[in-house]
């Protein structure tokens, strides 16, 4: 269970669902564990948790939106730890409308949370992980990142954007043995995905069992994310860089 250790790591949007999961299992693994949300609360909890097990972490209030603040994020994590090796950006929201009647603010929203934070913690983060001799990224894409879903049109934008991003900057920073990857998950249970009933104005067990019907006949559990998450971290991984990694219970197929 050391597969991290002596590994600093930055994980937004951990206060919760596949993020709290990823940081239990990091910690778990001997990592030391900046936890980044903007849900005080639930955050203080998901690093309790972790301290209580006799690993380091540590919350760090951010709106990945903002470029000080994700400046900042990266900056507390490397005096906090002593230096920066891994980076998941898993921070996301999602809307369910179609173009016609998606607001521009709620646009601006989805875009800026789900790629713009994954753009300006990268790029704080990426002079740290050079400085290192190299580092992992991974940032949080979607099935929908691969095809397109019903009213979700700036979710779908945003996870598609992500992907290509992943290819691009795996291409810009190999030559510093960073790798850049991302995940690709089908519907898991999370707070985000059960919030989308009411957003689509469905009862959330028949949403839930609509997000079941895939060739695993069932949804995917935090944990079961998290470990994803974990291989591409680890040196398991060492050659996989710009690759998108589906982990969806066959839904794709």
């Amino acid at each position: 269970m050391d597969r991290l250790k002596g590994k600093a790591a930055i994980i937004t949007g951990g206060a919760s669902g596949i993020g709290r999961a990823t940081a239990e299992l990091f910690a778990a693994e001997g990592a030391a564990v900046a936890v980044v949300d903007i849900n005080d609360e639930m955050g203080s909890a998901t690093v309790a948790g972790i301290q209580a097990r006799g690993s380091r972490a540590v919350f760090i209030h951010c709106d990945v939106t903002q470029a000080v603040e994700c400046q900042n994020a990266v900056q507390a994590t490397v005096e906090a730890f002593g230096g920066l090796d891994i980076l998941f950006n898993n921070a996301g929201v999602i809307r369910r409308t179609n173009v016609v009647n998606t607001s521009e603010a709620d646009w601006d929203w989805v875009m800026a949370v789900n790629v713009k934070s994954a753009f300006l913690m990268s790029k704080y983060a990426i002079p740290f992980l050079a400085q290192a001799g190299g580092g992992v990224i991974i940032h949080a894409s979607s099935g929908w990142g691969l095809r397109g879903g019903r009213n979700a049109i700036s979710y779908c934008a945003s996870k598609g954007a992500l992907v290509n991003m992943t290819r691009a900057m795996a291409i810009d920073h190999g030559h510093q043995n960073i790798r850049v990857n991302c995940i690709c998950p089908g519907d898991t249970d999370t707070p985000m995905l059960r919030s989308e009933a009411g957003q689509l104005g469905q009862s959330e067990a028949a949403f839930m069992a609509e997000a079941a019907d895939r060739p695993l006949h069932r949804y995917a559990q935090p944990i079961e994310i998290a470990e994803a998450v974990l291989y591409l971290a680890t040196d398991a991984a060492s050659y996989i860089t710009g690759s998108a990694l589906v982990i969806d219970g066959g839904g794709l197929a």
